[in-house]
């Protein structure tokens, strides 16, 4: 049964919400100024910096390892997806506001306020993920989170709009505008995702009561690990996700850090970027989806890896490529401008590879297991983050940067090795016996 579009439209404006989050504090304007002005270049090009970023990225992705099952036990077994998804919601907002209060040199309050906000907003993602079986038939699944990704994205864009044109660069010059930056993400997110909690139904039935939070936690996800024995295509698909979002989170975290430290970009460049990355992500996302619908789950996910390839190699060979063109052939071509080029190829894998994970998981689980199962899928892309971005911040940290970026490439080729053993239409159909006649 397919939910109503108010519903879908609801549903999908929580993603439109927090991307605000993602967008302004992790990916682009707040990582940028927290390791190149709270923390600083202390004589090491940013290293240390940039490692305290992965850190406190990776402790807050390892807390959502240890809990988002739980909670999608619990959330299962008392119907409580909604109250839970409020109260991430709520601890977003108020830690991501914050952030305005982290001045030059306040590294522990700016690392903690990451951590903790990073870590509510992360908790989120799982629990509106957990609605997306609700919302439609299997064979549908895919333009309803596509078209949530691509809210997403349009919602992002409008925060980065008002961010360009209101707060400026995240430079040091700059400090007393931009570190507006988290209540303004905040107060998006809070206004943005209203839709979701006036519209979004609870569907699930509560079990009997009188049972901890606890005592339900453990009953219910050691059942599952030993469930999951039966669910063969969605534990091998979790385990090839481990390494494809690794590659991701890499790229959201460091993305835009990369361009300012290895591309060597201008404000107005940097600008330009947040636009392109945002429309081609959101294209990539609707378009993918729709293609979803049609030629399977699977077969899309390890097209968008192979994109992912492509770009990673393409973000690495900027500095020389454009280097050895303007030797070659005489040109005057700038490093940040061929990077845009790129940015609308990452664009296109960032959105599609996120949105055709989230549908595979949506396929392969039974309704009645929804939020446990996406608490799987929130352990599976959480300790991809820590594995990822660990990797990665200590790998810059002997290397640089630029070198380090190919990790991500090794991952995406793992990650489509191990899809090659997923059988979509068996995963469909053991979700289904699950929930029998």
């Amino acid at each position: 049964m397919r939910a109503s579009r108010r519903e879908i439209f609801g549903w999908a404006m929580f993603d439109f919400a927090n991307q605000a989050y993602t967008l302004l504090i992790i990916t682009v304007v707040f990582g940028e100024l927290f390791t190149t002005v709270i923390v600083g270049d202390r004589g090491d090009g940013f290293r240390l910096a940039n490692f305290l970023w992965s850190l406190a990225l990776a402790a807050s992705y390892l807390m959502v390892v240890v809990s988002a099952p739980l909670c999608g036990a619990i959330m299962d077994y008392r119907a409580e997806k909604k109250r839970f998804l409020f109260a991430s919601y709520l601890a977003t907002v108020a830690t991501t506001a914050m952030l305005y209060f982290v001045e030059p040199g306040f590294v522990v309050a700016g690392l903690l306020l990451i951590v903790l906000s990073n870590y509510a907003y992360s908790m989120g993602e799982s629990f509106i993920a957990a609605f997306l079986p609700e919302l439609g038939p299997p064979e549908s699944l895919g333009k309803i989170s596509g078209f949530g990704w691509a809210l997403g994205y349009i919602g992002g864009l409008f925060a980065a709009g008002f961010t360009l044109v209101a707060l400026g660069e995240a430079t040091a010059a700059n400090f007393e505008r931009i570190r507006w930056v988290g209540p303004f993400a905040a107060g998006f997110f809070l206004v943005a995702a209203i839709p979701t909690f006036l519209w979004l139904k609870e569907r699930g039935t509560p079990r009997p009561g009188g049972v901890s939070y606890r005592a339900i936690a453990k009953r219910q996800v050691l059942g599952t690990l030993d469930e999951l024995r039966h669910f063969k295509d969605l534990t091998r698909f979790l385990v090839s996700l481990l390494f494809s979002m690794a590659g991701v989170y890499i790229i959201i975290a460091f993305a835009f850090i990369y361009g300012a430290q290895v591309i060597g970009w201008d404000e107005s460049v940097r600008n330009i970027m947040f636009i392109v990355v945002q429309v081609t992500a959101a294209a990539g996302a609707l378009g993918f989806g729709f293609l979803q619908d049609r030629i399977g789950a699977k077969r899309t996910y390890q097209m968008t890896l192979a994109l992912w390839v492509l770009a990673i190699l393409a973000i690495w060979a900027t500095p020389e490529l454009t280097a050895w063109a303007n030797a070659a052939f005489g040109w005057q071509w700038q490093a940040q401008y061929v990077f845009l080029y790129v940015g609308c190829l990452a664009g296109l894998s960032l959105g599609s590879s996120q949105s055709a994970s989230r549908a595979l998981v949506g396929v392969f689980s039974p309704q009645p297991k929804s939020a446990e199962f996406f608490g799987f899928w929130g352990l599976s892309n959480k300790l991809a983050g820590v594995l990822g971005i660990v990797m990665l911040g200590v790998l810059q940290a002997l290397v640089g940067l630029q070198a380090s970026i190919l990790l991500c490439a090794g991952l995406f080729i793992i990650a489509m090795l191990i899809c090659v053993g997923v059988d979509e239409r068996r995963g469909r159909q053991a979700a289904l016996d699950w929930e029998g006649p």
